[in-house]
């Protein structure tokens, strides 16, 4: 295998974005900028300064790979360019990326939930802290697509444009209360997925219309599946009931597209000296007549949370990240997704990320490896 062969497999998807420089600025090439920031990020670097330090101890083996004629792009080179690149094209090449990196099959979860980039804020210029919606398949354990929050907006607005980005061809969609929206219900059918949607206080009357259903000794579903788990002296039950007999209910609320089910799914944990119980309700497309996959889809949304924000904090330390100059801060975050990505899809290393980001930093020939996506 070539070095120049590997370029090609993650650069040609990012290789349409456009370059925001003037002609005479223009010393490094677009592509030769992202390959040297993505190796650095996969391999540990954090911030401008960092990446170029990476790139200059590496500069003869990226010599090698990219043909590099100017060297090395200072760390101020790196923070403009990737201030200026549109974040919303980055995002789309990200997802069409992704798109060839996944083998997605049906009934595929995918978990859409929003995350704080704490340390983007900047007090001087006013700059609020941003939020970033992503998309994550829980099955192949990838970020699929990620969409920034508009700085005077809400997850409402964003979640939209993160589905037109996605192929949820006979994908069950989960989300929050705060995606549970009828247009985002459409969007997803139309889409050819399924949703699974949580209900707070925020729907009003549909949320305390399942609550009573749920609680009525009249209507309440007996047990539909019960699931246990423990450690550290703890046990925890999951019940989960089911419906599908809402005729009621979609008189009552008949613009929800789709709408076969309701879910209600009560944890019960039981410490020492301790006993609480919490029921959570929700509304999907899928039907009633299997509540163990209902729970299944339900507890499989809980894994963005642990499987790509805490490894982002964790193992990418993204808190404390403090990139803040124009689109930087969104630019970096997606950054930081390509690079779990492509460490998440080499597979020969049988060690956790941050192992295998120390492993790639150490060695070029499994930095190849990671850059090829999957351990070709």
């Amino acid at each position: 295998m070539q070095p120049t062969t590997t370029t090609a497999s993650i650069v040609k998807h990012f290789s349409s974005i456009k370059d925001p420089r003037i002609n005479r600025k223009k010393l490094h090439k677009l592509d030769d900028i992202f390959f040297i920031t993505l190796c650095a990020v996969i391999c540990g670097a954090n911030d401008w300064v960092s990446i170029e330090m990476f790139g200059n101890a590496k500069k003869a083996w990226f010599t090698e790979v990219l043909g590099l004629e100017h060297g090395i792009p200072s760390h101020d080179t790196f923070g403009n360019v990737f201030a200026m690149i549109d974040t919303e094209q980055f995002s789309q090449c990200f997802s069409n990326w992704s798109a060839d990196l996944a083998n997605l099959s049906g009934g595929e979860i995918i978990a859409i939930d929003g995350k704080c980039l704490r340390r983007s804020m900047d007090t001087a210029s006013k700059k609020a802290a941003i939020y970033m919606v992503s998309a994550w398949a829980s099955e192949n354990q990838l970020v699929l697509g990620q969409q920034k929050v508009d700085e005077k907006s809400n997850e409402i607005t964003a979640i939209p444009k993160l589905l037109m980005r996605l192929d949820m061809t006979g994908a069950v969609v989960t989300m929050d209360a705060m995606g549970c929206q009828t247009k985002v219900a459409e969007q997803i059918m139309t889409q050819g997925g399924d949703y699974m949607l949580s209900l707070k206080g925020n729907q009003g009357n549909l949320h305390k219309d399942v609550k009573l259903f749920f609680e009525s000794e009249n209507t309440c579903p007996a047990i539909g599946h019960e699931s246990y788990d423990g450690g550290h002296g703890r046990i925890e039950t999951r019940t989960v009931r089911a419906s599908a007999d809402i005729d009621w209910l979609k008189r009552l609320h008949p613009q929800w597209l789709g709408l076969k089910s309701i879910v209600a799914v009560t944890a019960k944990r039981e410490c020492p000296g301790n006993t609480t119980e919490e029921t959570r309700y929700f509304i999907s497309s899928l039907d009633a007549t299997n509540p163990k996959r209902l729970g299944q889809v339900i507890r499989a949304h809980w894994g963005i949370e642990n499987n790509l924000h805490w490894v982002l904090d964790y193992a990418f330390d993204e808190d404390s990240q403090r990139t803040r100059a124009g689109h930087s801060d969104a630019n970096m975050a997606i950054i930081r997704h390509v690079a779990l990505n492509l460490v998440k899809a080499e597979t020969t290393a049988k060690v956790g990320i941050k192992n295998k980001r120390l492993k790639a930093g150490w060695d070029e020939h499994y930095l190849l490896k990671v850059m090829l996506g999957g351990g070709n």
